[in-house]
């Protein structure tokens, strides 16, 4: 039996593969299903298939990948990806996915930022959500067990390969002690340490390093978050929300405080077309230099746009503000500041299979590294999951059924039983939320958009004392349930994510892409490697493979004239 932990676009299509093999297979994941952070993705789905612009090759597709990547993504992951891009559109119409077509039935591309040709598939503006209700049906289909509300607190390792997982009932508290011979760790990423994200609550919590890296694996590029330009400030409970690049793209425009157009300074040709990396940035230096919004933002206009363009170009970002703000957008501007998006970094994984260093063990989706770089291509992320959910099912599958035995643990066991025993008792003064809060701030305050060693430092010095705190906890489960434990192991994770990511952070000492450091303004090509973080070890460098001929002779600056930015 394979155990799939996270059931978003990868973890479900990974467990397709896995049922379609004839191999058994269990899901499981905190979240309803039906309400995974796949659900979010708006903007669509990238595969070379050259039915608009017929001059489209994968190779053009991996240049454009490994450009925007500032070098630091893996070429061979770019290639299999890019490569089996095809076949991961093919899979989802298999499952009866309704793609926007053509006149003549052929699948709807459209331009995303950066890519030099038409490659990005949709449905309307909610791709992943379509996306995620396909591969539903399809799970459904197969009779594949899905469990929502269990919490997995700890893979369990035996001699350096996993033989299952243990975790809890949100609701119930019940135990789950949960024997596989492979677990495919599908738990996203580590956004929602910071305190602007585009995450829901509970959500991207660096779940998935923690795991990982409990068990004997380790972390690459944690460092590497993309910040999206545009997230709302308010309300609290919402901050972050992205308003989406469409808007943007559409014609929208972003001004200071002073009225003036900013970006104006950062990138006369591009405007508010420029990529993620440099809108934040640009965004940031304008708060931080004093020119920000009363709320320290910036806005973004799209009122001079006719009302009947934003209703049937721009439908969720005016229900959502309508809805969170009250705020008609035909008539007033959008209050927006960076927020963390998408963690580029994550487990360390193979390139070919996406294992990981313990035997039996693979990450895929945004819990996983190797695609993105230092700056990940608009549309990337939604086929990555569809490559490597049926690359990493088939080799967790062979994994599976060559095992002739399975030694386990008693002693794993018994520590993962004590670990939420321990947590239960726990009656001490501090407040877990409380504690998550405190590196929420620690994490925006000194690992933001902008970085400097004086602000690392002090982010890792608070918290080295957030962690001593940690150790006074009080847990409490409720008649609601058992989320107070969830945010303790939430807790736990966040601290791990958070020192890996500082870490990481204070070794580069360059700024490329996302990563700005204000004390190292330019790109060191000594840094063009992969930092590989691990508790023990701590950072070693590790080198990139060439870039092949094929590829690379196809690498050049892409216009976004006329395209949406990312």
């Amino acid at each position: 039996m394979v155990l799939v932990i996270g059931t978003g676009g990868a973890g479900l299509r990974a467990a397709i593969e896995l049922a379609e093999a004839g191999i058994d297979v269990l899901a499981v994941g905190k979240r309803p299903k039906e309400d995974a952070h796949t659900a979010l993705a708006a903007g669509g789905i990238n595969a070379a298939l050259a039915t608009v612009d017929p001059e489209d090759s994968w190779q053009q597709h991996a240049a454009d990948t490994l450009k925007e990547s500032y070098l630091l993504a893996d070429p061979r992951t770019a290639q299999i990806v890019t490569q089996g891009a095809a076949r991961g559109i093919d899979d989802l119409e298999r499952y009866g996915m309704a793609f926007a077509r053509e006149e003549d039935g052929r699948i709807s591309q459209r331009f995303f930022g950066a890519h030099k040709f038409r490659r990005t598939a949709f449905a309307g503006d909610y791709t992943g959500l379509e996306i995620q209700r396909t591969l539903i049906r399809r799970a459904d289909q197969l009779d594949i067990p899905v469990l929502d509300g269990i919490y997995i607190t700890r893979l369990l390792v035996h001699d350096g390969a996993v033989f299952g997982a243990y975790g809890f009932d949100l609701t119930h508290g019940t135990r789950y002690l949960i024997h596989a011979d492979a677990v495919i760790l599908a738990a996203g990423g580590h956004t929602r340490i910071w305190r602007r994200t585009s995450s829901r609550r509970d959500e991207n919590m660096g779940d998935s390093f923690r795991l990982a890296v409990e068990a004997g694996s380790r972390l690459r590029d944690p460092e590497l978050v993309q910040f999206h330009p545009s997230g709302i400030i308010e309300p609290e409970n919402a901050a972050g929300t992205l308003v989406s690049e469409a808007a943007r793209g559409e014609g929208g425009t972003l001004r200071n405080m002073l009225g003036e157009r900013f970006m104006a300074r950062y990138d006369p040709d591009r405007m508010e077309l420029s990529t993620r990396d440099r809108v934040a940035l640009a965004a940031y230096t304008e708060i931080k230099e004093g020119r920000g919004t009363p709320k320290g933002g910036v806005w973004l206009d799209v009122s001079h746009l006719p009302r009947q363009t934003i209703m049937t170009r721009l439908p969720r970002v005016y229900q959502t503000l309508l809805d969170l703000q009250m705020l008609d957008i035909t008539r007033e501007p959008i209050e927006i500041a960076p927020t963390a998006h998408y963690s580029m970094g994550g487990v360390w994984v193979r390139p070919e299979d996406h294992s990981t260093d313990v035997r039996g063990l693979y990450a895929i989706g945004e819990a996983s590294s190797g695609l993105h770089g230092a700056n990940r291509l608009g549309g990337n992320s939604l086929i990555e999951l569809l490559v490597y959910g049926r690359i990493t099912g088939q080799a967790a599958a062979a994994y599976s059924q060559s095992l002739t035995a399975q030694p386990r643990s008693a002693s794993a066991i018994a520590h993962a039983r004590a670990e939420i025993d321990d947590l239960l008792a726990a009656d001490g003064p501090e407040n877990v939320r409380a504690l998550q809060r405190a590196i929420r701030n620690t994490m925006t305050e000194h690992a933001g958009v902008v970085r400097d060693e004086e602000g690392l430092r002090a982010g890792l010095a608070e918290l080295t004392a957030i962690d001593k705190r940690m150790a006074d906890v009080g847990v409490h489960p409720d008649i609601a349930g058992y989320q107070d434990l969830a945010h303790a192991f939430d807790l736990m994770s966040a601290a791990l994510a958070a020192r890996a990511t500082l870490e990481a952070a204070l070794e580069r000492r360059e700024s490329r892409g996302c990563h700005n450091r204000s004390d190292y303004p330019d790109l060191d090509p000594a840094l063009q490697v992969n930092l590989v973080w691990s508790p023990t070890a701590g950072i070693t460098r590790e080198s990139i493979p060439a870039i092949p001929d094929e590829v690379s002779s196809l690498m050049e600056e892409v216009s976004t004239d006329g395209k949406l930015a990312e």
